[in-house]
C-alpha cells in the first residue's frame, strides 16, 4: 500500500475552488494533476457477508450531472455577481455579500459553491439550463394512486466539517428575503421546513431561526446584511425531527383508540412471538399465549397463520390488526400548525438526507447488520426512512413542497434498494467529498495503517475484523452469522488497542502542556455489537479482563476517582433521538456523549450560561456538576456510529472492531474523528495539518500520509491590544460603515438628580483582609497569637488588571442590550451605545 501515500496531502486554501488534487491509481504512483478533481463515486455492488466482500475501492462512476453544472457554473457566475444571468436584485445582492473582501468570517468555498449551485438551479437563465434534467422523488405506483405525486430533491453532497448549517442558512436567508421582496414568484418560499434525524441535531440547528438575532448563524456567520435582518424575521424556520411524521394513535380520554375507533383506520401486518410475557424487544413483539387469546378473541388481532414446533407448541403467529391514526390533516396540523401555519409551497431541508429514501424491498435482506449495526438499529433506520419519505409525501400532498435541499456526507440508497443499494442518489447537484475536504485542509487527515512486520500487502490493522476472523477456531467464530465470542476479539484486539492507546498516551501528554486548552484527546471504539462493547469497558474502564487476557494498564482510560471512559449503547443514542429517554441515566448519558471535548456551556448576549432544556434540573436530581458531563471524557466505547451531529473537535484515535461492508461506512465511522479544532491559516494560505490516527477502518478511497513525527501544531499565540488611558489624546477614529439606513434621531440623556446615591460601606464589604498562620483558641476562634507574619491582602492586584475605559464599555454594553431588549425600544443598538457610553463615563 506504499504507493498509496502521498506527501502533501493539503493541496489547496479552503476559501478557493480546488487548483490541483492527487490523481491515485492502483499499482502507480502519486500524481499531483493540475485543475479540480472531477465529481465521481466509487461504487461496490451489495455483498451478504465478509467472505464476499472485495479487496479495493470499487468502481470508479462520474457523476456527470455534476460535472456538468459545475461548468454552467463558472459561466454564469461571473454575470450573477454583476446582476445579469436571470438573479434577483436580492440575490445579487447576498451573491456579492458571501464573497466580498474583507469578511471576518470567510466562508469556505464548499458552502460557496453548494448555496450557489442552488440558486443557480432555481434562478439562471433558460440557456444556463439547457441540458440539465434533474429527476424527481417519484412515489411508487400504489402512492401515486392515493394522490400522492413526486417533487424536486437537490442534494448536496458535503463532507463532514465543511459547514453543511451554514449552507442552509444561506439559503434559507436568500429564499425568505426574495419571497419577501417579490410576493407573486413561486421559485421562492418564506416558509422553510428542517428536518433532522435527533434532538442533538435539532437543538444545534436552532441557530437557524432568523428570531435570535445577533445570536443567529446569519449574524454570527455574516450571512445576511444588517439592513436586512428585519425583513428575514417576516419568514417562518421551523427545525424539527423526523419523528414527528409518525401519525398518532388517537386516543380518547385516554382509552385507545382501538376501542372507540376514531381516526383513521390502518390495516397493518406483523410477526408477533409467543413468550413468557407481553413486551416489545429489538424491535420484536412478545405477547403471552393468555393476551393473544384475549385479544382474539376481542376482534383486535386477526391471525393470518401460524408457527408451531414439533410438539404442536405455538411458536409465532402472523396477525392482522387494526389501528386508528391521525389524518393527515391533523398530521400537518400538529408539525406545522404552531409555527408554519397554513403557508404553502414550503422549502424543505434534508439534514443527514440519507436517512431519507423510498425503501423499495421492505423485507430484511441477509448481511444487512453488518452493514447497519445491530437487528434494532437496522430496523430503526429503515423504520426512519419510510417515516420520514412518507411525511415529506404529506406535506406535498396537501400543502406543496416547493423543492427539498438534501445535505448529506454519504447521500448513498443504503440497503433495501435491490441493485441500486450503495449507489448515489440521482439528485445530488453539487459534490465536495471528503477527498476534495482532505486536499483543501477542511477536515483532519486519517493517517490508516500502511505496513506492519509481516510484510503483507495489506497490514493486518487496515481491517482488525478481516485480519481476526481467520485466526478464531470455529467455536469462537459463533457460526454463520459470525457472532464471534467477544473474549475471543479481545484475544487478538487487545494488541492494536494498546498500541494505539500508546499513541493516545503521548500525545495527551503532549496537549497538558498547553494551558490554553486543558481538553485531551479522545479515543473511540466501534464495536460490532453490545457483548463485545461490554468486555473491552470491563478491561479498560474496570482493571477487569477475561481469563487469559492481560491488563491494559492504560491508565488514562481507568474510571478511578474521575469518569475517563463511557459505553454508549445503540438503545440509549435511539431513545434519547427522540427526546424520550426510559432513565434519568440515558438522559445523563446522553448529554455526557454531546459534550464531550466542550469545556463549557454556550452563553447568551449577556453573559448568562445557556444549558440544555431539563439539564438543571435533572443534574440537581442525579446530585451532580453543572459543568457539561463530557468535558473530561478521554474514550468512547459504542456499539453502531455513535450519532449524526456530534461534533466533537477532539477525536484522534479511532480504532474499528466490526464488519465493514461497505466504503460508505467506513466515511461514517472516520468522520467521527475528522472534525478540525483549529482554523487558523498559514504563511501559504492553507489550513495547517490535523490528524486523527486509525485502526481496524478501511477506508481506501483517501490519500493519507505515513505516520511519523507528527505533533500538534501550538496554538497561535494572541496578544490582547488595547489603548493607553494616558494618551487618549493621540486617539483616530475611523468609521466602520456596515450599511446606509434612514437617521433615527434619539436622544438619552440622565435625569442625575432621581439617581440614589450608593454608598460604599467597608463595614459592609470588607475591600482588605490580612492573613496569618493563625492558631485557634480554646472557643474555636482563629488566634492572632502563633507562627508566621501578618499578610494584607486587598484588591490592587485585581484592581490593576481593569482599566477605566474597560468598565466604561462593558457597563455601556449591559444597559444597551437590557434597553434594546425592551419591546417599546425604537432605537438600533449604533444609536443607543455612544450616548449610554458617553452617561456611563460621566
Amino acid at each position: 500500500m506504499n504507493q498509496y501515500e502521498v506527501p502533501e496531502p493539503i493541496l489547496n486554501s479552503p476559501y478557493f475552488e480546488p487548483s490541483s488534487y492527487w490523481r491515485i491509481i492502483e499499482g502507480e504512483p502519486p500524481v499531483q494533476v493540475e485543475g479540480r478533481r472531477p465529481a465521481m463515486y466509487y461504487y461496490r455492488p451489495p455483498v451478504k457477508s465478509m467472505s464476499e466482500s472485495p479487496e479495493g475501492i470499487g468502481t470508479a462512476i462520474d457523476l456527470k450531472l455534476v460535472n456538468r453544472i459545475r461548468g454552467r457554473i463558472k459561466e454564469w457566475l461571473p454575470l450573477a455577481l454583476k446582476g445579469d444571468g436571470g438573479v434577483t436584485g436580492i440575490s445579487y445582492e447576498l451573491l456579492n455579500y458571501w464573497r466580498r473582501d474583507g469578511r471576518l468570517h470567510r466562508l469556505f468555498f464548499a458552502q460557496l459553491e453548494a448555496a450557489e449551485t442552488i440558486i443557480f438551479l432555481k434562478e439562471a437563465r433558460s440557456d444556463f439550463l439547457q441540458g440539465i434534467s434533474i429527476p424527481p422523488d417519484e412515489p411508487s405506483e400504489e402512492r401515486k394512486a392515493e394522490g400522492f405525486k413526486a417533487f424536486s430533491r437537490y442534494a448536496c453532497k458535503m463532507a463532514t466539517g465543511s459547514g453543511k448549517t451554514t449552507v442552509m442558512g444561506m439559503i434559507a436567508a436568500w429564499s425568505i428575503l426574495n419571497k419577501i421582496n417579490y410576493r407573486n414568484d413561486s421559485r421562492f418560499s418564506d416558509a422553510v421546513l428542517v428536518v433532522c434525524p435527533n434532538v442533538t441535531i435539532r437543538s444545534r440547528l436552532q441557530e437557524l431561526d432568523p428570531e435570535r438575532g445577533e445570536a443567529s448563524i446569519y449574524r454570527t456567520r455574516d450571512l445576511v446584511p444588517p439592513h436586512l435582518m428585519p425583513e428575514l424575521t417576516k419568514g417562518k424556520i421551523l427545525i424539527t425531527n423526523w419523528h414527528v411524521f409518525e401519525p398518532q394513535v388517537m386516543q380518547t380520554g385516554g382509552v385507545s383508540a382501538k376501542v372507540t375507533k376514531t381516526g383513521v383506520p390502518v390495516t397493518i401486518t406483523e410477526t408477533i412471538v409467543i413468550g413468557e410475557k407481553t413486551t416489545t424487544a429489538r424491535g420484536t413483539r412478545y405477547l403471552t399465549f393468555e393476551d393473544l387469546t384475549k385479544q382474539v378473541d376481542a376482534g383486535i388481532l386477526h391471525v393470518i397463520s401460524e408457527d408451531r414446533d414439533k410438539q404442536g407448541n405455538l411458536r409465532k403467529v402472523k396477525i392482522e390488526s387494526t389501528k386508528y391514526v391521525e389524518s393527515d390533516t391533523a398530521l400537518l396540523s400538529r408539525v406545522l400548525g404552531r409555527d408554519i401555519g397554513g403557508k404553502q409551497n414550503i422549502l424543505v431541508f434534508n439534514d443527514e438526507a440519507h436517512h431519507a429514501y423510498r425503501i423499495r424491498r421492505p423485507e430484511p435482506e441477509e448481511g444487512e447488520e453488518d452493514l447497519l449495526g445491530e437487528e434494532e438499529e437496522v430496523e430503526e433506520f429503515f423504520k426512519e426512512a419510510t417515516v420520514w419519505v412518507e411525511g415529506l409525501d404529506r406535506i406535498q400532498k396537501h400543502r406543496g413542497i416547493n423543492f427539498c435541499v438534501d445535505l448529506s456526507a454519504t447521500p448513498y440508497f443504503l440497503g433495501r434498494m435491490g441493485p441500486d443499494s450503495n449507489r448515489i442518489f440521482p439528485w445530488v447537484v453539487s459534490e465536495f467529498g471528503l477527498t476534495d475536504a482532505i486536499e483543501s485542509g477542511l477536515t483532519k487527515i486519517p493517517q490508516l495503517a500502511v505496513r506492519d512486520t509481516t510484510g503483507k500487502e495489506i497490514p493486518g490493522y487496515f481491517n482488525i475484523w478481516r485480519w481476526i476472523l481467520p485466526h478464531l477456531t470455529a467455536s469462537e467464530r459463533g457460526g454463520k452469522k459470525e457472532a464471534a465470542k467477544p473474549e475471543a476479539i479481545l484475544k487478538w484486539a487487545h494488541t492494536p488497542i494498546v498500541m494505539l492507546a500508546g499513541l493516545w498516551a503521548e500525545q495527551c501528554q503532549e496537549w497538558e502542556g498547553n494551558k490554553e486548552d486543558p481538553r485531551s484527546p479522545v479515543f473511540i471504539l466501534v464495536c460490532k455489537n453490545t457483548k463485545i462493547a461490554k468486555v473491552i469497558y470491563e478491561w479498560l474502564a474496570e482493571n477487569n479482563p477475561p481469563a487469559g487476557i492481560p491488563p491494559s494498564k492504560i491508565e488514562g482510560f481507568r474510571n478511578n476517582e474521575r469518569i475517563n471512559t463511557i459505553r454508549v449503547d445503540s438503545k440509549v443514542v435511539q431513545e434519547t433521538d427522540t427526546g424520550e429517554a426510559k432513565s434519568d441515566e440515558s438522559r445523563w448519558m446522553r448529554l455526557t456523549l454531546d459534550t464531550v471535548g466542550k469545556l463549557e456551556w454556550p452563553r447568551d448576549r449577556q453573559g448568562r450560561t445557556l444549558y440544555p432544556e431539563g439539564f438543571e434540573a435533572l443534574a440537581k436530581k442525579l446530585d451532580r456538576p453543572l459543568s457539561p458531563p463530557g468535558r473530561d471524557i478521554r474514550c468512547i466505547i459504542s456499539v453502531g456510529m455513535l450519532t449524526e451531529g456530534w461534533d466533537c473537535n477532539t477525536v484522534t484515535h479511532i480504532i474499528g472492531l466490526r464488519p465493514f461492508m461497505s466504503q460508505l461506512l467506513c466515511e461514517q465511522v472516520v468522520g467521527r474523528g475528522l472534525r478540525r479544532s483549529s482554523y487558523e491559516v498559514g504563511g501559504d494560505g492553507k489550513l495547517t495539518e490535523e490528524v486523527s490516527k486509525v485502526f481496524g477502518v478501511p477506508f481506501e478511497i483517501i490519500p493519507f500520509k505515513e505516520t511519523k513525527n507528527s505533533s500538534r501544531i501550538p496554538p497561535i499565540k494572541r496578544h490582547h491590544v488595547f489603548a493607553i488611558p494616558g494618551k487618549a489624546r493621540y486617539e483616530i477614529k475611523f468609521p466602520r460603515v456596515e450599511g446606509y439606513t434612514q437617521a433615527i434621531r434619539n436622544k438619552i440623556s440622565a435625569d442625575w438628580d432621581a439617581i440614589p446615591e450608593l454608598i460604599l460601606n467597608p463595614l459592609h464589604i470588607p475591600p482588605e483582609v490580612q492573613l496569618k498562620a493563625a492558631l485557634f483558641s480554646n472557643q474555636g476562634r482563629p488566634s492572632l497569637l502563633g507562627p508566621g507574619k501578618l499578610e494584607n491582602v486587598d484588591l490592587n492586584p485585581f484592581r490593576a488588571g481593569l482599566r477605566v475605559q474597560e468598565l466604561v464599555f462593558e457597563l455601556a454594553r449591559d444597559l444597551t442590550r437590557g434597553y434594546a431588549s425592551q419591546p417599546g425600544c425604537e432605537a438600533p443598538i449604533q444609536v443607543l451605545f455612544p450616548q449610554i457610553a458617553r452617561i456611563v463615563d460621566r
